[in-house]
């Protein structure tokens, strides 16, 4: 099945960014065909090297979920290390080094803890009505421990002067100038294609109980209305939806459709343990198929003309219109649905929050 995704992406080097619409997870051993192939050819790895970052990537995952659960208030982020095939944990107290090495990553000592630069972008989002239309969005830099808020180029006094009314500490961020505007765009299965009314498309994120999940703005940006799937037959409907602010919907189809945990290339989706930043991520999605590409940053917020999401996650796999509620997989664990983005990075939804927030279950394949 084909699905038109949105996606919609505020970076430091981006093109304009857009919403595009995505295709459903799917994912587990054995890993689809088609993932190695992209994963090789989007960044640069042989055959050998992209399993071996798989196998990697899990296992940095796996200790960096851990240290966080035990370094507490001083933690600040994980990150993934593909020279070394470690995951880089930070932490604001050098007593600390010892501990993280002796788990398995590599240790990194920073200013600000994770709490810190979550109660940041908090605080911008509070006073998002008053940022100037030529900030394009924030959000957390893990590599540089640092908040990283964009603006459009001339415009740094606009957000020098946003961030003072914010009254936020402007040591906790970098503002980067960008030639990107995140717009949004129409598309409507696990990666294939669905049908809104009679003219809007998007793209199936990945299948729970009863239905599947995709992106809000499919639902919000286009009224709504009975959906159809890739050969037009009668789908079903959305149950709930929102965008902006998130930007996620739970659609419920009939009984000609059965929601299955798998992608439309045959990855099947094991999970939803989220990835660190650094690890690989590839989409699926009905205009640009499947894509791959890195985690570059987490708890980022957009603004679209349409409006602002909060709490996403940006990458540079390429994403386009008719993309939006695709779906984002690293390895065999569910990562998101396609918000937006630009011809250079996309933007994804967590699917963890979202399932929770639409009380769905994730299918499993």
């Amino acid at each position: 099945m084909k699905a038109i995704r949105f996606l919609g992406a505020a970076t430091a080097a981006a093109a304009v960014t857009a919403i595009f619409a995505g295709v459903p997870a799917a994912s587990a051993a054995p890993l689809n065909p088609d993932m190695v192939p992209a994963m090789q050819r989007d960044l640069g790895l042989t055959h050998s090297q992209a399993l071996a970052r798989l196998a990697n990537e899990e296992a940095a995952n796996k200790v960096g979920a851990a240290l966080e659960k035990s370094l507490g208030e001083r933690f600040s982020g994980t990150s993934f290390n593909a020279s070394t095939g470690k995951a880089v944990v930070s932490v604001t107290d050098a007593a600390l080094v010892d501990q993280v090495r002796a788990a398995g990553a590599e240790a990194q000592v920073v200013r600000f803890s994770a709490r810190q630069l979550d109660s940041t972008v908090q605080t911008l989002n509070a006073h998002e009505q008053a940022a100037p239309k030529s900030v394009t969005g924030w959000g957390i830099d893990t590599a540089s421990n640092r908040i990283s808020l964009t603006v459009l180029k001339g415009q740094r006094g606009a957000a020098e002067q946003f961030l003072r009314q914010s009254g936020v500490d402007s040591s906790a961020v970098t503002v980067t100038e960008t030639s990107a505007v995140p717009k949004a765009h129409y598309n409507v299965l696990g990666g294939d294609a669905y049908y809104i009314g009679s003219s809007s498309r998007c793209s199936v994120g990945f299948s729970v109980n009863g239905g599947f999940l995709t992106a809000g703005h499919c639902a919000a940006l286009t009224g709504g209305g009975a959906l159809s799937g890739y050969n037009r037959v009668a789908m079903g409907q959305f149950s709930t939806y929102r965008f902006p602010g998130a930007d996620y919907a739970a659609a419920r189809v009939n009984s000609n459709w059965t929601p299955v945990g798998q992608i439309n290339n045959g990855t099947r989706v094991a999970g939803s343990t989220e990835a660190a930043v650094g690890a690989s991520v590839c989409k699926s999605g009905s205009t640009t198929g499947w894509t791959c590409g890195t985690i570059r940053a987490k708890n980022q917020t957009v603004r679209y003309q349409e409006g602002t999401v909060t709490g996403m996650v940006l990458t540079n796999a390429r994403s386009d219109h008719g993309d939006s509620g695709g779906s984002f997989i690293s390895g065999n664990q569910a990562q998101g649905m396609v918000s937006g983005g630009d011809t250079v990075n996309s933007y994804y939804y967590p699917v963890n929050v979202a399932l929770s927030a639409t009380g769905t279950t994730l299918v499993r394949g």
